[in-house]
């Protein structure tokens, strides 16, 4: 009767982990679409699946990734009443999920970097959070270096936020600094082969991001170059479509 009740639990565990695979890989190749195309109901559709997935991190670190461009997507469209209300519960909803992610992994250097940018997104919202919470941008950002050098997401965002940031923070010298580095890790990972959960996201939008910076920093040849080489990765990028309609 043990040897059989061990069985069954084994074969429940099984069924389980083979639930958990199939249910975050088919989000992944939603997110990645949604991703590619931009598009929020692809975002909203990823989610839900991966919020389907018995809970782990690899579960919730997508779920929170799939938020997090939903809330991109939303911060990019015209301010009205309505997008700015759809645009704060997203925020909330991105900032409890990745809070999730980093109490189930720790040493998730993107979950923190990915929560230091939500915490940054709050701040600009509403300039009084600094108090609380400009400490915990500095935090998990720092946090966030530390444990994953290596991972072009991590200085992608960094550099993204200081292209937003005040100058304090380093201004646009320091987010281009930052994204250049990013685009060679990224250059760096694609040359490997990914397993099915690994995250292979930002890489166009990272190279669209240098071109802003170029933009910025009166280099307007060097900034279309990179809204090409983005293209070029993603021929779907509608921020680097958008950058070159307007040369």
């Amino acid at each position: 009767m043990i040897r059989n009740f061990a069985f069954c639990l084994l074969v429940s565990a099984s069924v389980w982990a083979a639930d958990e695979n199939v249910l975050t890989e088919v989000g992944i190749a939603e997110f990645t679409e949604a991703y590619q195309a931009w598009n929020e109901k692809g975002f909203i559709k990823a989610a839900a699946t991966f919020a389907q997935a018995p809970e782990s991190f690899t579960s919730q670190y997508w779920q929170s990734t799939a938020n997090f461009h939903r809330l991109l997507f939303l911060l990019g469209e015209p301010a009205t009443d309505k997008s700015r209300r759809l645009s704060e519960q997203a925020l909330e909803e991105t900032t409890t999920s990745l809070e999730r992610a980093v109490q189930l992994n720790p040493d998730s250097g993107e979950s923190r970097a990915l929560l230091g940018t939500v915490y940054g997104m709050s701040i600009a919202a509403n300039p009084l959070r600094a108090v609380w919470l400009g400490p915990r941008v500095m935090n998990q950002a720092k946090q966030a270096r530390t444990l994953s050098p290596d991972s072009p997401r991590v200085l992608y965002l960094d550099g993204m936020s200081r292209f937003y940031g005040p100058s304090l923070l380093g201004g646009k010298s320091q987010a281009l600094e930052l994204l250049l580095a990013a685009e060679k890790l990224f250059e760096a990972e694609a040359s490997r082969p990914a397993g099915p959960v690994d995250p292979r996201w930002g890489r166009s939008t990272c190279l669209v991001y240098i071109g802003m910076t170029y933009d910025a920093l009166g280099k307007p040849a060097k900034a279309e170059k990179y809204f090409r080489k983005a293209l070029a990765v993603n021929p779907r990028d509608r921020l680097a479509q958008d950058e070159l309609k307007k040369r």
